[in-house]
């Protein structure tokens, strides 16, 4: 067998070899970029018309109108159901505040009534009473066209590893986030029903994407949460109930420092808004998209996440947690 010395005559016997392929390779790679760029053109029409048309092109009818004149609310003490609470009652929807702690949303109640002209109702509730735990509730809302459910998964302060969490704190997280969501909408769901209209909104987390270090209840909890608004829409959406899941990722805190620097001011102003600014912009998407971050940037966020194979997130996760 002879020498090949020469790369030139190399590639052009492998280029005969190959040559009859060719076309069949061009084809399918001309097949998948067509592919993707079809996927990515519908990604940002997606984009514009959950996003942008409704803001551009606001509806006609008013929320009230739409939905119904009253909203229920659990968990308004976490900044973003804080945020989102004010925003329906700037829209004029006067508030039913469930709670298991007057003092948490005395506040909000008071101030919501004298800033916007609404009604408000702060009901008390001891859960751990089982089924009897319903009845004030449904008290409240005897007689009111409940048009909107918000549920809002408590958040954890700082990350904590499943065995470093107390064991009673552990159960009040899971029983807020999934049990007491759930039940207050087997609570409200029934009046919506016999209106034929109303809007569930679940406010849960970007952790239920991707498994985080420090967050695995968290994780847990949002995704139970999301997984029941998904499931809960298919079922009811024929009935006239809207039901949303919203994955908010971060969002400014009230103790973040002003920036020195201008730009980068900007950038923390557009992927962490302030909880007012995301209100605005989730409140926008009601009736548009049944699962949405209900924010723009916050959804190019998770679009980058979705691409990320899992098992480079989860090396990169634990690199940047032990360092």
């Amino acid at each position: 067998m002879a020498a090949v010395d020469s790369f030139q005559f190399l590639y052009r016997e492998i280029s005969r070899s190959c040559n009859p392929y060719f076309e069949t390779l061009a084809l399918v790679g001309a097949l998948y970029t067509a592919s993707r760029a079809i996927i990515l053109l519908r990604d940002c029409c997606t984009l514009v018309r959950v996003h942008f048309l409704p803001r551009i092109i606001p509806s006609k009818k008013k929320l009230s109108q739409r939905f119904g004149d009253w909203a229920v609310v659990y968990g308004a003490s976490e900044p973003v159901a804080k945020a989102y609470v004010e925003e329906l009652a700037r829209h004029g929807i006067s508030i039913i505040f469930v709670t298991q702690s007057h003092t948490s949303v005395e506040d909000t109640a008071a101030s919501l009534s004298q800033s916007y002209g609404v009604e408000t109702v702060v009901v008390l509730v001891d859960f751990s009473f089982g089924q009897a735990a319903g009845n004030n509730i449904k008290e409240a809302m005897k007689g009111k066209d409940i048009g909107f459910l918000v549920n809002c998964v408590e958040s954890l302060a700082s990350p904590q590893s499943l065995v470093e969490m107390p064991e009673q704190g552990l159960l009040d997280l899971v029983n807020k986030s999934v049990a007491v969501a759930t039940l207050m909408t087997r609570l409200v769901l029934p009046g919506m029903l016999e209106r034929s209209r109303g809007a569930v909104v679940n406010i849960s987390s970007g952790a239920c994407c991707k498994p985080l270090p420090g967050r695995v209840t968290l994780s847990a909890c949002t995704g139970y949460m999301e997984h029941f608004s998904r499931a809960l829409h298919l079922e009811y959406s024929g009935k006239g109930i809207f039901v949303q899941s919203l994955i908010p990722f971060q969002l400014a805190s009230s103790e973040r420092q002003p920036s020195s620097s201008g730009a980068a001011s900007l950038r923390l102003g557009w992927f962490e808004p302030d909880p007012e600014v995301y209100a605005r912009h989730a409140i926008s998407t009601l009736g548009v998209s049944n699962r949405t971050t209900g924010y723009w940037p916050h959804t190019l966020q998770y679009g980058l996440m979705r691409r990320i194979p899992e098992f480079i997130w989860v090396l990169g996760s634990r690199v940047l947690s032990s360092s």
